[in-house]
């Protein structure tokens, strides 16, 4: 057998099992630990950590050049659907003169060279290529200069007199040439450089062109491991019963004995909020934890401070909408009371959505491994690698250099895979496998996914709009209330009191109305609240461009039209939305007959994410339901890596806003959550998928998100359609609420 010889990484290497032959350092704090490094890492320790290394810029950390001419790299990145994977292969293909098709990337381990995202390391956001994307470069350039300064100490020539061709430097004035994994070791020895040039973007091959994915095989042939697939040898699983209320606790179990008596069963467990049987299959585990009669603590009886047992998401609507509290100003331009004053004509409109779940897929699971040295191993589904390692290493009450922490590839992304306390599961697994003693594997059932998962907060916004005589709009009022992921989470890192993740979609719109005031008032959840794909753009969208139809109704003009005279002065959103009406083969307003009946279309735009967007929606009535047959979708996201894979992303994002703005909701009542599972939680459905057209428009704009520009523009697209084919203005999603009338 060939021995491997590699650009050996600095980093813990994982076996081809994921399981065994893993090397150990200590855990090095890095900017993403530091969202909790009050519990890893003293302050002063963690600034001397994040000085040591500089993310990005140690070649062996990411890349391991093997004999055999292929290529493995560790991304700092998770895979879970996005392409990232496929995409880090082109942008260190580029550079290093490598064919991403012979590029394996897996997720790398916790660690400081992996905070590649201005400073932290996790994969959401929009942000993984955006972020990395000149550093990645640079460490493909980086490496590939080091290989032809080996390549040139061996053969003895300069390195001017040397090239690279697909992974082997070449002496042309000789013909000799090196593979670069018999150079690997010798280039290993050598310092980088700082600056190396890169390949002029002309001379491309691989990025902005289609490159076919990497897991693409893996994923049609049934190869690709998902957290679900994964064992660990001698493990047990487990399955779980969470309480029907959160903050309630297991209170007694009544025929305990009986359920340990079931064939396979290790034994029954009590956890915070939950209780827990292992057994030698999970479908053993899961028949005898149904079958426990656990008696459950009572929650409060009342009051919006804590998950209580007359709560509803129709009563926490209501209690938004009421809300009095002064608010935080998020943008003020202009004098907007002013212009109020002396407006022509004053609109007013509120705008709610509702909760929402992750609805992913594949459900939770994670494996826990105490090991006889002291160490714990942890298999789970994440988005933020250190992150999770810190957390944990609290739960096993270990120090983090004690836990080395696998990311398997997502089934499943949308946000879910942040750090939501109770809605995940790795702190069970490691509970359970403390307490017996073994590897354990907790599996959630679809039912307990659905009880636990943590929502995209349920909103309310309540609009103003100013017009003076000729119809045109001179000031926007709007006042959000509510709460938004990043202040429920990382609170403690952003002081700001407007929370961002709240009001995007609102403040920071393109039109050139002059004077505007746009307020938040927090009002807190007692439902545990996550991001979801597109975060706050993914509701406010929704509000804000549904409102700017209602301006344009109100005085007299054409919906299209009024965003063009809006944009006068930005070019690039003006040419989205001449592209986008191009693409859609030229706007029409009003309704039309086409194939069965009447339609219309809607227009709406969105700047999610550093990326812009411009959305068409064609719509008929049938049977009271609403009809999407086309989407039409301009994106300008700057520059590209992967059009292909810019296009599916656009397109799944797409599919996602539509089953928003169509069917989905969470609702509570009397405490609890109505869905169990998809009977309740309807999602789209195939036969109601429309066709998807999507233009890339590369404008040169600094490169933007990818993964969830597609979506905001759909919702508040498809319910202006509504609107111009019904009359019927849709305040509230979704639009299977309301009956529509046929036409």
């Amino acid at each position: 057998m060939t021995p491997r010889v590699a650009l050996k990484p600095a980093v813990p290497v994982l076996a081809s099992d994921g399981v065994t032959n893993l090397s150990r350092r200590r855990f090095l704090g890095t900017a993403a630990g530091a969202l909790v490094v009050g519990i890893a890492l003293p302050a002063g320790r963690a600034r001397a950590v994040e000085a040591a290394v500089k993310p990005g810029t140690r070649v062996p950390a990411f890349l391991e050049i093997r004999p055999d001419g292929t290529v493995r790299l560790l991304s700092p990145f998770v895979e879970g659907g996005q392409g990232i994977a496929t995409g880090m292969a082109q942008i260190v293909g580029e550079e290093l003169d490598v064919d991403p098709a012979r590029f394996v990337v897996e997720c790398a381990p916790p660690g400081p060279d992996y905070a590649v995202v201005n400073g932290l390391r996790m994969t959401g956001g929009s942000f993984s290529t955006r972020s990395s994307y000149a550093l990645m470069r640079q460490l493909g350039a980086t490496a590939r200069d080091m290989l032809i300064r080996a390549a040139a100490a061996r053969l003895g020539v300069g390195e001017s007199a040397l090239t690279t061709r697909d992974g082997t430097v070449v002496h042309a004035a000789s013909g000799r040439s090196l593979p670069y994994g018999d150079l690997a070791a010798e280039a290993l020895a050598l310092a980088p450089r700082e600056g190396v040039a890169l390949r002029d973007p002309k001379d491309f091959r691989y990025i902005r062109h289609p490159v076919p994915r990497l897991d693409m095989r893996d994923k049609a042939t049934g190869r690709a491991v998902y957290a679900i697939d994964q064992t660990v040898e001698g493990m047990l699983y487990a399955a779980v019963r969470h309480a029907p209320r959160p903050g309630t606790e297991p209170e007694g179990i009544d025929n305990e004995a009986d359920a340990r008596a079931m064939p396979g069963v290790q034994g029954v467990h009590r956890l915070p909020g939950a209780v827990a049987v292992t057994a030698d299959s999970w479908w053993r585990a899961r028949k005898a934890v149904e079958a426990l009669a656990v008696r459950w603590t009572r929650p409060q009886t009342a009051g919006a401070d804590a998950l209580a047992a007359d709560f509803s998401s129709e009563g926490m609507r209501a209690a938004l909408a009421a809300e009095t509290g002064e608010g935080h100003v998020a943008e003020a331009e202009g004098d907007a009371t002013a212009a109020f004053a002396r407006a022509a004509t004053v609109i007013e409109a509120e705008y709610h959505a509702p909760y929402l779940a992750h609805a992913q897929l594949e459900p939770p699971s994670a494996i826990a491994r105490f090991n006889p040295d002291g160490t714990l191993d942890v298999w789970t589904p994440n988005q933020m690698p250190e992150l999770f390692q810190n957390l944990s290493a609290e739960v096993a009450g270990l120090s983090p250099d004690k836990v080395r922490l696998h990311s398997p590839m997502l089934g499943g992304f949308f946000g879910r895979h942040f750090a939501y306390g109770s809605s995940n599961p790795y702190p069970q697994a490691i509970r359970l496998a403390k307490a017996t003693g073994r590897p354990v594997k907790v599996l959630w059932s679809r039912e307990e996914e659905f009880l636990v998962d943590a929502l995209r907060p349920l909103s309310h916004s309540r609009f103003r709009a100013a017009l003076d005589a000729r119809g045109q709009p001179i000031a926007i009022a709007v006042r959000t209330v509510g709460e938004g992921p990043i202040g429920r989470w990382f609170g403690a890192l952003f002081k700001d009191p407007v929370d961002s993740s709240a009001v995007e979609g609102i403040v920071g719109k393109p039109y050139a109305i002059p004077n505007r005031r746009m307020t938040f008032v927090k009002r807190a959840h007692p439902v545990t609240i996550a991001f979801w794909r597109s975060v706050g753009h993914s509701m406010n969208d929704f509000f804000y461009e549904s409102f700017l139809d209602e301006m344009a109704q109100a005085g007299g003009q054409d919906p299209f039209a009024l965003r063009m005279t809006l944009l006068k002065e930005s070019p690039r959103h003006r040419r989205l939305l001449e592209e986008v009406a191009d693409l859609s083969g030229g706007w029409r307003r009003g309704l039309y007959a086409a194939e069965g009946g009447q339609r219309a279309r809607g227009v709406a735009m969105a700047s999610p994410f550093g990326s812009e967007t411009a959305t068409i929606a064609e719509v008929s009535v049938e049977g009271g339901e609403a009809r999407v047959h086309n989407l039409w979708i301009a994106f300008d996201p700057g520059s590209v890596v992967n059009p292909a894979i810019v296009k599916a992303q656009v397109e799944s994002a797409a599919a996602l806003g539509l089953s928003a703005a169509l069917v989905e909701q969470m609702v509570y009542r009397d405490g609890q959550r109505q869905a169990q599972n998809f009977d309740a939680y309807p999602i789209l459905r195939r036969e109601h998928m429309p066709a998807v057209h999507v233009r890339i428009v590369e404008s040169g704009a600094p490169m933007g998100g990818v993964g969830e520009p597609g979506l905001p523009g759909v919702p508040p697209a498809v319910a202006n359609a509504v609107a111009a084919l019904t009359g019927q203005r849709i305040h509230s999603l979704p639009l299977a609420n309301a009956k529509l009338s046929g036409v």
